[in-house]
C-alpha cells in the first residue's frame, strides 16, 4: 500500500533486545493532504531507518503494509514503511485517467405523463 503526504512530526527513537539481538524502531507522523486531512502514524524498523532519510515538511509517498497482532485478547495494528520517496519522486504518486468523452449521439431518457401512470407492483 502507499500513502501520500506532509512529514509534521518525527517521534523518539526506540531500541530494545530481543532474542535475536538488538532492535530499532523509528516512528513518524505524517499529515494527508485532504479535503479532511488526516494524520497517520508509521513506523521503520532496522536498517529501514537510515535508508530512508527524510526531512519534517518535506512531501512525501510511504509504501507500507499494514499488520495487526492479538495480545491478551486485544488488537493492535501497526503500519510499516518498508520505502520512504521524498522530493521529485514523491510527486507524482498515481495518475488519474481523465473521464470519457461523452457520447454525443446519447440522448438522455425523458419521462412523460403516460410513464408515470404504468401499472407498478410497488
Amino acid at each position: 500500500m502507499e500513502i501520500k503526504g506532509k512529514a509534521i512530526q518525527m517521534l523518539p527513537l526506540v531500541t530494545g533486545q530481543g532474542k535475536n539481538g538488538e532492535w530499532r524502531k523509528q516512528e513518524f507522523i505524517i499529515e494527508t493532504g485532504d479535503q479532511y486531512p488526516k494524520k497517520i502514524c508509521l513506523s521503520l524498523w532496522g536498517d529501514k531507518i537510515s535508508q530512508n532519510p527524510f526531512s519534517m515538511g518535506e512531501e512525501i509517498i510511504v509504501f507500507f503494509d499494514a499488520e495487526s497482532r492479538e495480545y491478551n485478547g486485544r488488537w493492535f495494528t501497526e503500519l510499516r514503511a518498508w520505502k520512504v520517496q521524498t522530493g521529485q519522486a514523491a510527486v507524482p504518486a498515481r495518475t488519474v485517467n481523465p473521464a470519457p468523452a461523452s457520447n454525443p449521439n446519447f440522448e438522455p431518457a425523458t419521462f412523460t405523463e403516460e410513464s408515470a401512470s404504468d401499472d407498478l407492483p410497488f
